[in-house]
């Protein structure tokens, strides 16, 4: 089983894949603590870490891997190692003691970036199915209510990944798609995929963009960096991904779904996208003021309603009030849900970060459980 090439020889690895090496030159993970008001007094710190302590959650964004998938995404044997260390491949009491610590009632399941999606053929197509069967059969069972999933799908066979939808949604359950950037050189607003958004539409189920990495021309011409001594190996890598590249691309993607006019030709069709909407909240008044007057005529709607209308946003990995207040400044609370980024991201840090946000009950009870249970048809 031959990985697919990528920038840096097999760069198909997670989004804090290098966190430890990273750590070293200066990267963090960016989650701010849930009380960091300086002139916060400490009873007024116990009250807020006391709120909402009986919130529900739903986490939307939680990632799992096998040795199989590893071993067909592994840069090297130091990445082997580290993604067996970080509990990917836990999906027994290990997460749900976590979980419990976190309060988090229930997983949405997703497979490692970039999971088979740059997998071609029957090899792709039967390893996606392994991969959804395993979870179907596993934890599904084994933990009833605690874990749901998106569906991998065999991206390099459109059609292929549509069946595998249908089959996963209807044989077991599964609540949509997990897809990460660039699949080969394109995004999914290529006709090449309207199989796929025709079948998740028709089965009325969400395709999760997940950011991935891109192609060694994008990535050479954007992300490398050529100075002597520079430690490649760590920093463009990250630069490409988790620490700038991934946000970038994955609001670009949301963009060109819109301006190719796929909402208008698949109305109902329904998109996730993680990490407090991707860098969206701070370009959203530029994208509506510049890109509306050029594409009135060739969408039905004006660019910033399908962001409403065919766009949901998760919270995961990024612990941080102004985030979720500007996300929510331009985003209805009716489209906002909680996630952690697990492991990735902790999920307890996440779920006390929430319950000391200040919003209104109601509201937070739709990002937390209530808004994933209307999408997803699901009970916590």
């Amino acid at each position: 089983m031959k990985p697919t090439e990528n920038p840096q020889g097999n760069l198909a690895i997670g989004r804090r894949s290098f966190l430890s090496g990273a750590a070293a030159l200066g990267v963090g993970a960016g989650l701010a603590a849930p009380a960091n008001a300086a002139n916060t007094t400490a009873a007024e710190k116990s009250t807020i870490a006391l709120r909402d302590q009986d919130l529900p959650f739903i986490a939307t964004e939680e990632t799992y891997t096998t040795d199989e998938l590893i071993a067909l995404n592994a840069i090297n044997d130091d990445h082997v190692e580290y993604l067996k260390e970080t509990g990917l491949a836990e999906l027994g009491p290990g997460r749900i003691g976590d979980m419990d610590q976190a309060g988090i009632n229930m997983q949405i399941l997703s497979a490692h970036t970039p999971g088979v999606q740059d997998l071609a053929g029957q090899e792709g197509i039967d390893f996606a199915y392994r991969l959804n069967k395993m979870i179907a059969t596993g934890p599904m069972v084994t933990y009833p209510g605690r874990f749901q999933a998106y569906a991998t799908l065999p991206l390099q066979d459109p059609v292929a990944s549509a069946d595998e939808l249908e089959r996963a949604v209807r044989e077991d359950g599964f609540v949509g798609a997990m897809t990460n950037g660039f699949i080969g050189k394109k995004f999914l607003d290529h006709p090449d995929f309207e199989p796929l958004l025709a079948r998740a539409e028709a089965l009325d189920v969400p395709i999760y963009l997940h950011p991935g990495f891109p192609p060694k021309e994008v990535f050479d011409i954007y992300y490398r960096i050529m100075r002597p001594g520079y430690n490649d190996e760590y920093q463009d890598y990250i630069l490409s991904g988790s620490g700038y590249g991934w946000h970038q691309e994955v609001l670009t993607q949301c963009l060109r779904l819109i301006m190719t006019g796929t909402f208008d030709r698949f109305p109902k069709l329904q998109m996730i996208i993680g990490h407090m909407g991707e860098g969206l909240p701070f370009f959203f008044e530029r994208i509506v003021e510049d890109l509306g007057d050029v594409t009135e005529g060739s969408l039905n709607k004006p660019i910033g309603q399908y962001f409403n209308d065919n766009f949901w946003y998760t919270t995961s990995a990024f612990f941080q009030d102004e985030l979720l207040h500007l996300l929510l400044k331009y985003i209805s609370v009716d489209r906002v849900m909680f996630g952690t980024d697990y492991p990735f991201a902790d999920m307890k840090q996440g779920t006390d970060w929430f319950r000391a946000v200040d919003l209104p009950r109601e509201a937070k009870e739709k990002i937390a459980f209530r808004n994933a249970q209307k999408l997803f048809g699901i009970k916590v």
